[in-house]
C-alpha cells in the first residue's frame, strides 16, 4: 500500500471501507509474526526449558551407587568417585549442614528439587574426570549452569569445613613424627620437601598473555606446595603468573616467613659431630642456597657424593608424587583451567 493511499484513508471520512481493512491486515501480520515466534515455557523469553525429570535421574543415581544393595560394587565406587562410601556420606552430611543450597527442596509448584547427592555427584564428576559442566546432565539430570553452580559451592563448603584440618600448618605432633620418619629414612631433621608445578589456563585474557607465560610457551598459574611421605600437602600457594620461576615464587611465598622472624619449631638433631637446631626442606637445584634448603649435587664425584645426591632426589620426590596423586586422582588439575577468570587472580 503507498503512502498517497494511505493518507487519503487516513483523512478521508469516506474510507470505513479501507480503514477497516487496513486494520484487518495489520492484525493478521501480528498473527503471523506471532506464530513465527517460537513459544517456550520459561521465565526468560526465547529460552528452552527441558523437562529432565531430575526424580528419575536421582533415583537412578540412589540405587545405581547408594542403595544397600547397588548395581556398582565398592570397587566401582571408589573408581568414579575417589573414595570410599563413607567417605562420601561424611561429605554430604557435613556440606548440607554447611549450606542449605544442598539440602532438597521443593519449587514453587510442589516439585522437588535437586537432591545434595545429584549435585554433590555432579561436582565429584567434574573434579575427577576434568569433563565439562554439560557432560553430566544425561545421567545425573542436572543442567549446565546448575552443575557449574554446585561445583563452585562445593569446593566453598569443603574449604569452610574441612580447611582446620587438613588445610593447617603442622603441630608440634606432626613435626615430631615427621622427623621420626624422616630420620629413619637416612635425612635426620628434614621436614619436608618442597617444589612448583604449573597449572594451564585456557581462558586466560588476552592483555595477560605476557605475564602468564614462561617456560611453558603458554600462560599458566603456579602452585608452589610443600608435602610430606605420605602425600600430604601442609602449605600451598596459588595463583602467582607462569613467568615466574622457583626463585621468584619462593620470595613470595609465606611458609618461611616464621622461621626468618626466628619463631620456627624448635628442633634439635645431630650431625657427624654437629648439633643443629633448625630443620630442613629438601628442593631441587633452581632455590636459593639457604640454610634451611637441602639441595642435591648437580655433578657428584665420588661413591659418597653419588649416593647422598641419590638419595636425596629420591625422598625429594615426595612433593612431585604428591603432584602426580593429584593430577591422576582429579583429572580437573591434568588439564587447562576453565573456570579462573580475570576476576578470580
Amino acid at each position: 500500500m503507498t503512502h498517497n493511499r494511505l493518507a487519503k484513508m487516513l483523512f478521508n471520512d469516506d474510507s470505513d471501507d479501507e480503514f477497516h481493512l487496513l486494520a484487518t491486515m495489520i492484525e493478521e501480520e501480528e498473527m503471523a509474526n506471532e506464530d513465527r515466534t517460537p513459544h517456550r515455557p520459561g521465565s526468560i523469553p526465547g529460552h528452552a526449558v527441558i523437562r529432565c525429570d531430575r526424580v528419575q535421574g536421582n533415583d537412578r543415581l540412589y540405587r545405581e551407587y547408594f542403595a544397600d544393595t547397588p548395581t556398582f560394587g565398592p570397587r566401582l565406587f571408589r573408581r568414579r568417585f575417589r573414595m570410599n562410601r563413607p567417605l562420601f556420606f561424611r561429605i554430604q552430611h557435613a556440606v548440607e549442614a554447611y549450606d542449605p543450597y544442598f539440602v532438597q527442596i521443593r519449587d514453587a509448584c510442589g516439585a522437588l528439587g535437586l537432591s545434595s547427592i545429584q549435585k554433590i555427584s555432579a561436582a565429584f564428576r567434574m573434579l575427577a574426570y576434568g569433563v565439562p559442566a554439560d557432560s553430566v546432565d544425561e545421567y545425573v539430570r542436572i543442567g549446565e549452569s546448575t552443575a557449574i553452580e554446585s561445583l563452585k559451592k562445593f569446593v566453598k563448603a569443603i574449604t569452610a569445613v574441612f580447611g582446620n584440618e587438613y588445610l593447617r600448618s603442622p603441630n608440634n605432633s606432626d613435626i615430631a613424627r615427621l622427623l621420626e620418619i624422616n630420620s629413619d629414612r637416612g635425612f635426620p631433621g628434614m621436614l619436608r620437601s618442597i617444589d612448583c608445578m604449573h597449572w594451564k589456563w585456557k581462558n586466560w585474557p588476552v592483555a595477560w598473555q605476557g605475564m602468564y607465560s614462561g617456560h611453558i610457551h603458554e600462560p599458566t598459574i603456579i602452585l608452589e606446595a610443600v608435602a610430606s611421605y605420605d602425600l600430604w600437602i601442609w602449605h600451598a600457594f596459588f595463583g602467582l603468573p607462569g613467568s615466574l620461576n622457583d626463585i621468584n615464587v619462593l620470595e613470595r611465598f609465606t611458609v618461611f616467613k616464621d622461621l626468618a622472624e626466628g619463631r620456627g619449631p624448635h628442633i634439635n638433631y645431630s650431625i657427624n659431630g654437629h648439633e643443629y637446631t633448625m630443620g630442613y626442606y629438601l628442593a631441587d637445584g633452581i632455590y636459593s642456597s639457604w640454610s634451611t634448603f637441602v639441595k642435591t649435587l648437580s655433578s657428584p664425584q665420588g661413591n659418597k657424593n653419588k649416593h647422598f645426591a641419590a638419595c636425596q632426589e629420591s625422598a625429594r620426590k615426595d612433593v612431585e608424587q604428591a603432584f602426580g596423586v593429584l593430577q591422576s586422582r582429579f583429572a580437573i588439575v591434568r588439564g587447562p583451567t576453565r573456570f579462573l577468570g580475570s576476576r578470580n587472580t
